[in-house]
């Protein structure tokens, strides 16, 4: 089969440092090459991948040192080239929200849209109501009850190579970790609270966005002087394998619909239990008691810890293993793929 991929260029292919719907994308397009199909990524200029790249942009956006930039323009550009292009392939699969959609409205019938992000937002019901002719995936089923209506095709999970990040059965830290933004959505702020009341130290690699600046100057700056609490900022893979495995848990405090969660099967790859508030997916993404434990306050989340050495590791990596793989979520997008060709209208003869 011929694909397109077509990924935000916000983030490098996969990102060098935070971010998710890159990852996602890059593990996608790496897990189709190696299932024997032919995979074209449209992309920054600064994408690793075994697809066939095809760069819109010289670098991606987020880590541009240019101060003036568009970032709508050059998404219009990469759809352009997509467009210009899109009878190459037999299916055009975007991760760019919405954007594609007036423009790809005569191809809708050989689209793939994943939405990676909440969907509880006010304009976009009517958005979906005025392109139904494209079809959607969600990334959990919980991402998709504010648009019960929408032109739902699956949900599929997502998922990271086998061999990503090392399984450690014997942590060798006694901390806890938080990955992830510093927002009021991700809560590094309940996090800190729950890891002094424990008395274990808490390592944080995260980003701070320029929308969250005020956030993290205001209200969780002023937690970092804890001499428990370490900030270690932006963390890549690389490194990822040694800070989540050697924690005794991650900590999701999460206080938003959560779409999905992908920091979360990254640190059941490394065999870490996860303690997770009870918000939008992860009860369809944490199995409670096996690869970690679901609360719904601090007070929950402190008997977790209390219990966490219950969780066998070796399980969590099984768990892990049966769900969450690369190789999985490309093999379901592959039958997305599939019903989608049954669907397509015939051409008629000349």
């Amino acid at each position: 089969m011929k694909i397109a991929q077509i990924a935000p260029l916000y983030e490098a292919v996969p990102p060098r440092l935070y971010g998710g719907t890159e990852r996602v994308v890059a593990h996608l397009c790496d897990a189709l090459v190696e299932l024997g199909h032919e995979v074209t990524l449209f992309a920054a200029a600064d994408a690793r991948t075994k697809a066939c790249l095809v760069p819109v942009r010289d670098q991606a956006i987020r880590l541009d040192a240019a101060v003036l930039r568009s970032d709508l323009a050059a998404h219009l550009v990469m759809l352009h080239e997509v467009k210009r292009r899109s009878a190459q392939f037999d299916v055009l699969h975007f991760h760019v929200d919405m954007v594609h959609f007036p423009m790809f409205e005569q191809q809708a019938h050989k689209t793939v849209t994943t939405l990676h992000g909440r969907l509880d937002l006010k304009d976009l019901p009517p958005a979906y109501e005025r392109w139904p002719s494209f079809g959607l995936v969600s990334i959990s089923d919980q991402q998709r009850k504010p648009l019960p209506n929408a032109n739902w095709l699956a949900t599929v999970a997502h998922g990271v190579p086998l061999c990503q990040y090392a399984f450690r059965e014997h942590p060798a830290g006694r901390y806890l970790a938080f990955l992830g933004r510093i927002s009021p959505e991700k809560r590094p702020d309940v996090a800190i609270h729950v890891a002094r009341r424990a008395r274990i130290p808490l390592k944080l690699a995260a980003k701070v966005d320029a929308v969250d600046t005020v956030y993290f100057e205001t209200v969780v700056k002023p937690l970092l002087d804890d001499p428990g609490v370490e900030f270690l900022g932006e963390i890549g893979d690389e490194r990822k394998s040694e800070f989540l495995g050697n924690a005794l848990a991650l900590l999701s405090p999460v206080h938003w619909p959560e779409p999905f969660g992908l920091v979360m099967i990254e640190a059941m790859a490394c065999g870490t239990p996860v303690i997770a508030w009870n918000c939008g997916a992860i009860p369809e993404v944490i199995e409670d008691g096996i690869s970690g434990f679901i609360v719904n306050s601090e007070e929950e989340a402190l008997a977790a810890i209390e219990r966490i050495t219950a969780i066998e590791r070796r399980g969590i990596r099984a768990v892990f293993e049966q769900r969450f793989t690369a190789t999985m979520m490309a093999r379901a997008y592959l039958d997305v793929y599939a019903q989608l060709l049954k669907r397509r209208p015939l051409r008629r003869a000349s």
